[in-house]
């Protein structure tokens, strides 16, 4: 791993493995309150706000992303509440409907939009941006402490690295009540516990979340990684706290072997081609959910007819 490597693999694999755990963090706490279909639905509803913001303002820059990605959820609580109420059907149909929706609605504005100058396409929102990430400045491990190199690393590293860091504090900082109101809500409101708002502020870290990574890996990532790493992680324990471990873990690891496996994979069976690396991350990280199924300690058929 030399030069070469620094310059056209490294960036690449931590934006993918960073988007990983930024994702598979709260969907955790997403999955265990039986939520976990709200990291779907936000990948996909932020694709209109997105192509939206693009269109008012002309630039794919952070902050209008961000605004337009929120205004995109706001819509899409809305949209599922007045479902909910006016069809009255299940709140996960509800669900389903709109972000269903909202993402073809976001698709058919970007085929009807000049985006041609910029990273925004189709191809674009569903894989991402991840191979094109390069360090293009980069000479070799020595560049990591090269202050001009490090300045044209890709902004999206830094945005990545960012939003994991505040996730991980907040986790950390929460983390008590967080666990509380996610195993018993009425016992954490007997406590104090605003469990109301704790879960919002759960939506909103995931939506968070979501967004700085849609641009970066795509929404194919961004789903896989909100479920695939926590549900396997679920069935490795029954302690949150492990369970966190094995998540970051799972997802870390898909991230790189995935990556690995699409830019190689193909020449080791004699395919001149790679394939899509969000693409492959995306199946490694269903693969090892479908090894959790069937060998993981806490719920696999071994230890059920063993009991």
């Amino acid at each position: 791993m030399g030069a070469e490597f620094v310059q056209l693999s490294l960036t690449p694999i931590l934006i993918g493995l960073l988007a990983a755990i930024a994702c598979a963090v709260p969907g955790n706490f997403l999955l265990l309150r039986k939520q976990a279909l709200i990291g779907d639905a936000i990948s996909h509803v932020v694709l209109p706000g997105i192509v939206a913001a693009f269109l008012l303002t002309g630039t794919i820059s952070t902050w209008p992303m961000m605004l337009g990605a929120a205004g995109a959820a706001v819509v899409a609580v809305v949209m599922i509440e007045a479902i909910r109420r006016l069809g009255r059907i299940e709140t996960g149909a509800a669900m389903g409907v709109t972000f269903t929706t909202l993402f073809a609605a976001g698709v058919l504005l970007l085929e009807q939009t000049d985006t041609s100058s910029v990273h925004l396409d189709v191809e674009h929102a569903l894989y991402g941006n991840l191979e094109s990430l390069i360090w293009l400045s980069a000479t070799g491990w020595e560049s990591l402490l090269d202050p001009v190199a490090l300045a044209d690393l890709p902004p999206e590293l830094t945005r990545m690295a960012l939003t994991t860091l505040v996730i991980l504090i907040l986790t950390a900082l929460f983390w008590r009540v967080l666990k509380i109101s996610t195993f018993d809500e009425g016992y954490a409101r007997t406590l104090g516990v605003p469990v109301k708002t704790l879960g919002f502020g759960l939506v909103i870290v995931s939506a968070v979340a979501a967004v700085a990574a849609f641009d970066a890996v795509g929404s194919i990532i961004v789903i896989a990684m909100f479920i695939c790493p926590p549900a396997a992680a679920r069935l490795m324990t029954n302690r949150l706290e492990s369970q966190l471990a094995w998540s970051i873990f799972f997802g870390a690891g898909s991230a790189i072997a995935g990556y690995v496996l699409a830019g190689y994979g193909p020449l080791w069976l004699g395919s001149e081609h790679a394939v899509s690396a969000a693409g492959m991350i995306a199946t490694i990280s269903g693969l090892i959910l479908g090894l959790a199924c069937l060998y993981a300690p806490a719920r696999s058929k071994l230890t059920v007819t063993e009991a």
